[in-house]
């Protein structure tokens, strides 16, 4: 993790970043801490434009070779890309979604070479009941408490902690460059649908939570990694802030359903992005809409009409869009070709201030 300090004045900014671990790999802090600076700097640019799993599959297709709906429909791809790992903890071949986790290392490695950015999230499975991340106990008893120190399942989640190390440590190029990554964890911890959520844990044994993760992390040598802090659009975004040490992206995470909810979705999305716009100034920290969209994009103006007026507002430094599953026809969110918002969807590729790939300035180097 990075602590970033800024200093404005005549517009130049300056950044100071924490002491490298001795077991990191070559050149993965200097390019981490360059590309939070470039992050910083970009957004007087624009913001990034985000898909989770592009390259791995879409609608209709799954494992081409370098394709892309975002690309199919605007000729370019997004300048980041989102993936999860959750299973990885399981000893999977597979994650969550059955893709393999090595077309994953290699899908992330060909975004790093093409100048785009990666992040991961972790749908973790919860190991004192032994479900899903959506597994819950019953009788209220926290999984966090269990995998804490002295509790019953820490050695167990030490375990799991160590394959998901063991595959950042592997994202890698050829020359042996750790790729900087954009990890969030245990998000949407405000909401009640993960183990990790609000209701099922305290505001101390979540942050203990991120604490023990991020230090483990650390000490594996894994100084390429960017956190963000993820929470949804409940109250009390800073209840279980970990720490400006242990948090490099203040983000959020909203959905829009249906055509429907447009007016509900925006209101909420003003009100919550104002919040962060001042947490993220107190605080010296990047901004983002971590995960957003409408399913199947009824709306055919939903980029230019709803979505893009609404960033244009903040000093945003990323938007991600979810994944569009090749395996749920009608779970997609970003069109493909002759779906309704396609046209629409050129247009917001073709503003000055959306960033893909093609319009990014070399991302690792200094700008």
């Amino acid at each position: 993790m990075f602590i970033v300090v800024i200093a404005i004045i005549s517009c130049n900014k300056t950044t100071n970043k924490t002491k490298s671990n001795n077991n990191t790999p070559p050149n993965s802090v200097s390019q981490t801490e360059t590309l939070l600076k470039n992050l910083f700097s970009l957004r007087e640019k624009g913001y990034l434009f985000g898909h989770q799993d592009d390259t791995l599959y879409g609608i209709g297709w799954e494992g081409d070779n370098d394709r892309s709906d975002v690309k199919s429909v605007c000729g370019d791809y997004p300048a980041l890309i989102g993936f999860d790992i959750g299973d990885i903890e399981l000893d999977s071949t597979k994650n969550l979604d059955k893709v393999p986790f090595d077309k994953i290392r290699k899908a992330i490695i060909d975004q790093y070479n093409r100048n785009g950015l990666v992040t991961i999230s972790w749908h973790a499975n919860n190991p004192a009941t032994g479900g899903n991340c959506n597994s819950i106990d019953a009788n209220g008893n926290s999984a966090i408490a269990s995998i804490l120190p002295n509790g019953k399942n820490y050695n167990t989640f030490q375990q799991r902690l160590s394959k998901v190390a063991a595959f950042l440590q592997s994202l890698k190029t050829e020359n042996g460059t750790a790729i900087p990554i954009i990890l969030r964890p245990w998000h949407e911890h405000t909401g009640n649908w993960f183990w990790w959520g609000q209701n099922s844990c305290s505001k101390e044994e979540y942050i203990a939570l991120w604490r023990m993760t991020h230090n483990y992390l650390d000490s594996k040598g894994l100084n390429n990694i960017i956190y963000a802090y993820s929470p949804d659009i409940r109250e009390n975004y800073m209840e279980r802030y970990p720490g400006d040490e242990y948090v490099d992206i203040l983000g959020l995470d909203l959905y829009q359903f249906g055509i429907k909810g447009r007016k509900n979705y925006l209101e909420k999305l003003h009100k919550k992005l104002t919040e962060i716009k001042k947490l993220g100034e107190k605080h010296h920290k990047l901004i983002a809409l971590t995960e957003t969209g409408c399913e199947g994009i009824p709306d055919a103006n939903w980029w230019t009409g709803t979505l893009k007026p609404l960033l244009d507002e903040y000093p945003l430094s990323y938007v991600m869009v979810w994944r569009n599953a090749r395996e749920k026809p009608e779970h997609f969110y970003v069109p493909y070709p002759g779906q309704d918002s396609e046209a629409d969807f050129v247009s917001f590729y073709n503003a000055p201030n959306t960033l893909f790939i093609k319009n990014l300035p070399k991302i690792y180097d200094p700008i």
